[in-house]
């Protein structure tokens, strides 16, 4: 276990040295950091995460995997709910929260999704989203440990969004901790099909962090913004790959958003 350890925290110092040399993205002014973090939990994700998601796949049936991600879609969306209220999306608010008392009733606790097959879509909106509406500046982007991409503003949104998550108010912790694991575990294995377009991308720290950027405006935005932002690999031609292997924490797309390989917070 000790070199284990010692071997992560190589990398991290290893990743403080590889800041590619050119002009500097303004929104990642913390780039020496985000790349030492980012090279951290690739770490972890080679030695655990991607080798347990590969063996769920394997040894779980297709039915089982989509009635577990069924159930946890189902539990973000009362989360959906709030914030579609604290932004003003009322219309919206009211089909969520059909959708939520559906599946949670007709589907069994959201193992099956009838509210989809009656035409309510599933959204997404969370706290990170909610200040972005009402004016606050996402701030400098920042990778953070374990759980991938972010910025200032949404690293306080995922601190609220605990509190929309039902999973927050169990009491029993070895209850709520093997939940959220299972959840991390259902979210790693939707993400291994990006694991092939990360691994051919020129300076994979720089395609998630302009993928999930990109993708982060255009939810806060409702997918009002300029196709042109939307292409994931403009000007990473001309930025030289840094000589540590980092590589990429993800986060799962959405069907209303560009694809965007980017780890999000467990609720």
């Amino acid at each position: 276990m000790q070199k284990v350890f010692l071997a992560l925290t190589a990398l991290m110092l290893a990743g403080c040295a590889t800041v590619p040399s050119g002009k500097p993205d303004p929104r990642d002014p913390l780039e020496r950091f985000n790349r030492s973090m980012f090279a951290f939990n690739d770490a972890l994700d080679k030695a655990v995460a991607r080798p347990v998601a590969k063996a769920y796949v394997k040894v779980t049936p297709r039915f089982v995997r989509t009635g577990v991600s069924n159930v946890f879609n189902n539990l973000n969306t009362l989360g959906t709910a709030v914030n579609d209220v604290l932004q003003g999306k009322m219309k919206q608010a009211g089909r969520d929260s059909a959708r939520f008392l559906m599946n949670s009733t007709l589907g069994l606790g959201g193992l099956f999704d009838p509210a989809s097959a009656s035409g309510l879509e599933l959204n997404d909106e969370d706290f990170g989203q909610t200040f972005g509406k009402w004016g606050v500046k996402s701030g400098p982007y920042l990778m953070l440990p374990l759980l991938g991409p972010s910025t200032f503003r949404d690293s306080f949104g995922k601190l609220a969004d605990q509190f929309t998550y039902p999973v927050y108010w169990l009491e029993d912790d070895s209850t709520r901790l093997i939940i959220r694991g299972v959840s991390l575990l259902d979210l790693r294995a939707d993400l291994l099909d990006l694991d092939e377009q990360l691994d051919q991308s020129y300076d994979r720290y720089a395609f998630v962090r302009n993928a999930w950027l990109q993708r982060r405006e255009f939810q806060v935005k409702d997918g009002e913004v300029d196709e042109s932002s939307l292409d994931l690999e403009e000007g990473m031609e001309e930025e030289p790959a840094p000589d540590a292997g980092a590589a990429p924490s993800a986060e799962p797309p959405q069907s209303n958003a560009p694809p965007a390989p980017a780890s999000p917070a467990p609720r």
